[in-house]
């Protein structure tokens, strides 16, 4: 849904009308930040270039009438930003709890991994690896602090931990699945995040508790939405910024579409890389941008690609299938079905094949079509009772900026949301740090820059505005 005529009804539609605050952007970050700022009577104007909000949970409709994200989502107990979010907005009610089941697939096999005593019958390792690798989510639950791990990799505190067999069969393969080139240079503060967030979500038996809303991000984004139009925000989709205007006194404003919109405080949701290709014109002279955009080219990020296949039957019984096989060309196979249930979709059976990489690599340039046929018989070597007879649907998404990539010491590159350019912000996925990509961040940090700007609104009317 274009909100572009929704907006109208509040007086913010006239895009030469100024307003005190532009955010850059219709994910979760920014739709967080203007919900902070238009809850204190600020007046906000949203320019998202797709056609619809949510970033990367955006959905599509799958069966008749539902929708569902392009990329897997699912939230974990700890995750209490989003749960407060769905109180706040009223749909706390579709908020449902589900024990799921989690495995690893290796050397053709795949292992069921959703309760330590699994971890017993893990043939792939001997018995005495069993149970390193057991202690090593324990050991990691010792670590009080991020900072204690920010010097080292991934590979050197992982195999401090559990040791070099346990790290070349379980932890190897999947970061250099996940971040291929750049898996020897991932920070170690990256890994004891992952091991916190899922040990938080357990019961005390173990088993993986977790969290999807009935009708997916689509019934949260809608109520969000409706929130933010109610509180006089405008919000327009389908329109692309193009440039962020500077002038003596720091921002003026932005350019989407061809139309020039007025705003001394805009706020960039979008990955750090995409932000710095906004001031790459001349118009942006100001004395800091040089700086200001070599450290947002800095932060590397992969792209994604994800499959999503409608079936009319099940691969498995698992919900999150780690895979450990570099032969395979993707990390992971979720089957969303096994997490909620298939008669929500007409009794489709959704699976996710998702992988990460860089934009110019052979699968992320290949057609849609190319893609599906590729995957296929790696789809049934894996599972060789599949047939392509099972699939009605595929779907193919991808995300060129999707996974930033935390390496040790990265707060001392990490891009500050508040810039030296008067008025300019910079909240993302790249800034959640020592926490890795989710909905739960975007909104909190969303949050937080939000109540910065309104700071800032507040110290330029009293006068006492920050240099």
């Amino acid at each position: 849904m274009n909100t572009r005529t929704a907006a109208t009804a509040h007086g913010t539609s006239n895009p030469s009308a100024p307003v005190d605050v532009l955010v850059v952007g219709a994910g979760f970050t920014g739709l967080a930040a203007a919900l902070e700022l238009a809850s204190q009577g600020r007046t906000v104007r949203i320019i998202e270039r797709e056609d619809t909000i949510g970033g990367l949970a955006a959905s599509f409709p799958v069966g008749e009438g539902r929708r569902l994200e392009r990329f897997y989502h699912h939230w974990f107990s700890s995750d209490q930003e989003m749960i407060r979010l769905c109180d706040s907005l009223g749909v706390s009610h579709l908020l449902e709890a589900h024990e799921t089941r989690t495995g690893m697939y290796f050397a053709n096999s795949i292992y069921r991994l959703s309760a330590p005593s699994d971890l017993l019958r893990f043939a792939p390792l001997p018995l005495h690896d069993r149970l390193r690798l057991g202690l090593l989510a324990l050991r990691a639950q010792r670590v009080k602090h991020w900072r204690e791990l920010e010097s080292r990799t991934a590979e050197e505190w992982l195999v401090s931990l559990g040791g070099r067999r346990v790290y070349e069969v379980v932890w190897r393969p999947l970061l250099e699945g996940k971040f291929g080139k750049y898996a020897d240079q991932v920070g170690a503060t990256w890994m004891w995040t992952k091991l916190h967030l899922r040990g938080g979500s357990r019961t005390r038996s173990g088993k993986e508790i977790l969290y999807y809303l009935k009708g997916g991000s689509e019934a949260l984004l809608n109520a969000l939405r409706q929130r933010l139009v109610s509180l006089g925000a405008d919000i327009r989709t389908g329109t692309a910024v193009d440039r962020v205007h500077l002038d003596g006194a720091g921002v003026s404003g932005v350019t989407a579409g061809g139309v020039f919109h007025p705003a001394r405080h805009v706020l960039i949701t979008t990955a750090p890389p995409l932000a710095a290709a906004l001031l790459d014109h001349e118009g942006a002279d100001h004395p800091a941008v040089p700086e200001l955009k070599r450290s947002w080219s800095a932060v590397d990020y992969l792209g994604n690609v994800c499959l999503v296949l409608e079936n009319t039957r099940p691969l498995s019984q698992t919900y999150w299938l780690n895979v450990n096989d570099p032969g395979f060309p993707y990390v992971g196979v979720i089957e969303h079905t096994n997490l909620d249930r298939p008669e929500r979709y007409d009794g489709k059976h959704i699976v996710y094949l998702s992988t990460y990489l860089p934009t110019d690599a052979e699968l992320y340039l290949m057609s849609d079509e190319d893609v599906f046929e590729y995957s296929l018989p790696h789809i049934q070597r894996m599972f060789p009772a599949f047939h392509r007879g099972w699939v009605e649907r595929f779907h193919v998404w991808r995300a060129a900026y999707a996974q930033p990539v935390i390496t040790p010491h990265y707060t001392r590159t990490m891009p500050s949301v508040e810039s030296r350019v008067r008025g300019l912000y910079l909240a993302g996925m790249a800034q959640v740090f020592p926490e890795d990509r989710g909905t739960n961040y975007a909104v909190r940090d969303g949050r937080r820059a939000g109540r910065l700007v309104a700071d800032r609104l507040t110290a330029s009317a009293t006068g006492s505005d920050h240099a």
